[in-house]
């Protein structure tokens, strides 16, 4: 029996996705065979995405729930009841009873595992009048979904991504073009790139879901950037253009007198970009820094401010 997937991500069956999110990405980081050189990293890689692919998205977390490790099988136009009375019917079957694995639990349901020699099409279609039965003429191709992780400026400016996709019909590599302007989670459509489909089938369509990697000077809040600018105390002070670097390039920030550390100063539209609308907004904050060493001179004049200025940063109202 495969692994619970919410086992997996180390979350409660009634987690909200928020939490899923985090635990996911929490975990890709320990996990990613690029960062984790453990020879078992990448397989437990791939029960993380596998588990995160399914419990984000929300109809099939639904059927995962409902129909446990078979969800993938079971037909859409089978309830849940009544796979309850196939399950049921299966092992009252002669031959079938717990079998080896014994009864299961999934979805907060119990159920008695189908014997291997029963086939579950055949099963279904017997109980209830061939309405379970997969058709056996041309059947399109399953949907597949891929993560892509890229950085912040690779989102900005867009970049290409190869990727080595495995299924079951082997390996194979496309070389994806990801645009600019895309944000984390975003799905990019590649139709017909999924799954290859049975007799004349349609292939189906594969998903790339973006990722955008965490950045040692940028955060991403949805199109909004975050990133720092540092100050020396006389910018702080006396204010003035300063320059900021964007993941765009290079930008002026108007810095008003006695701006502080933290305060957040606003460069409308050079956050990341849009196809079709406003883009984002870069929020530039505020860092004053001080000499780790001082000339002759400017301590003197440090120490004449000091003397002269009325100032105290610990008597602020």
């Amino acid at each position: 029996m495969a692994r619970d997937f919410y086992e997996v991500l180390g979350v409660a069956r009634n987690a909200d996705q928020s939490e899923i999110q985090r635990a996911y990405r929490k975990l890709a980081r320990q996990h990613h065979p690029d960062v984790n050189k453990d020879p078992s990293a990448e397989a437990r890689f791939k029960d993380i995405s596998e588990a995160y692919d399914v419990l984000s998205d929300p109809e099939q977390r639904k059927r995962y729930d409902a129909f446990g490790e078979d969800f993938r099988r079971v037909p859409p136009e089978v309830s849940p009841e009544e796979w309850r009375r196939a399950r049921a019917y299966a092992g009252a079957a002669p031959g079938g009873g717990q079998g080896a694995g014994g009864p299961f639990r999934s979805g907060g349901v119990r159920f008695t595992d189908v014997d291997e020699d029963i086939d579950l099409e055949d099963l279904l279609g017997g109980i209830f009048g061939g309405r379970g039965r997969t058709p056996r003429g041309p059947m399109p191709g399953a949907d597949q979904e891929f993560e892509a992780e890229i950085s912040v400026e690779e989102a900005y400016h867009g970049t290409q991504r190869s990727l080595t996709i495995t299924g079951p019909d082997g390996q194979r590599t496309l070389d994806v073009n990801i645009p600019a302007g895309v944000v984390d989670g975003q799905r990019i459509r590649l139709r017909g790139q999924g799954g290859r489909g049975t007799g004349s089938g349609e292939p189906g369509d594969l998903y790339l879901i973006i990722r955008i990697a965490p950045h040692p000077r940028y955060r991403v809040s949805g199109r909004d950037l975050y990133g720092p600018l540092p100050l020396s105390p006389w910018e702080a002070a006396l204010g003035g253009a300063v320059p900021v670097e964007t993941p765009g390039g290079s930008a002026t920030v108007n810095v008003p007198a006695g701006t502080s550390s933290g305060r957040r100063l606003r460069l409308k539209g050079r956050g990341l970009p849009k196809r079709r609308g406003e883009p984002g907004d870069f929020y530039a904050e505020a860092q004053i820094k001080v000499p780790t060493s001082l000339s002759a001179e400017e301590r003197r004049l440090f120490e004449e401010l000091r003397e002269r200025s009325a100032f105290n940063p610990r008597d602020q109202r």
